[in-house]
C-alpha cells in the first residue's frame, strides 16, 4: 500500500502539497507580522507590557508550530495525526494549516 492510499482515499479530501505549504507561508508571514506590530508597540505600562509578552509567547509557539508543519511536509507526514495515525480532516487543516492532530486526540491531550 502506498504512503498516498495510506494518507487518504480520494485525492479530492487531501490538501496537496502546494496549497499546504502556500497556506502554512500565509500562517508564518502574518504571525511575523504580528510579533513585529507587538514589538514596535512595547511602550506603556505594566498591564500593557504584560499583555504584550503573552502575546508575543504564543505568536512564537504559533511560529514553532508553523515551522514544524513544514517539517512534516517535506518528510511526507504532513495531514497525519501524530497520536493516531489518522489523517486529519481537510477541513481542520484549512482551518489550522499546522494542526498537528485530529479533534478528538487533541481535546484528549488538552
Amino acid at each position: 500500500m502506498s504512503l498516498e492510499t495510506t494518507r487518504s482515499d480520494s485525492a479530492a479530501e487531501r490538501m496537496s502539497a502546494q496549497e499546504a505549504r502556500q497556506r502554512l507561508e500565509h500562517e508564518r508571514d502574518s504571525r511575523l507580522e504580528q510579533l513585529r506590530a507587538i514589538e514596535e508597540s512595547a511602550n506603556g505600562g505594566q498591564e500593557a507590557a504584560d499583555l504584550l509578552k503573552a502575546q508575543k509567547s504564543t505568536l512564537q509557539r504559533a511560529l514553532k508550530d508553523i515551522e514544524a508543519a513544514f517539517a512534516r511536509l517535506d518528510d511526507g507526514s504532513y495531514g497525519n495525526c501524530e497520536s493516531c495515525s489518522k489523517p486529519i480532516p481537510v477541513e481542520r487543516l484549512e482551518i489550522l494549516p499546522y494542526a498537528r492532530c485530529c479533534v478528538p486526540c487533541q481535546q484528549r491531550t488538552g
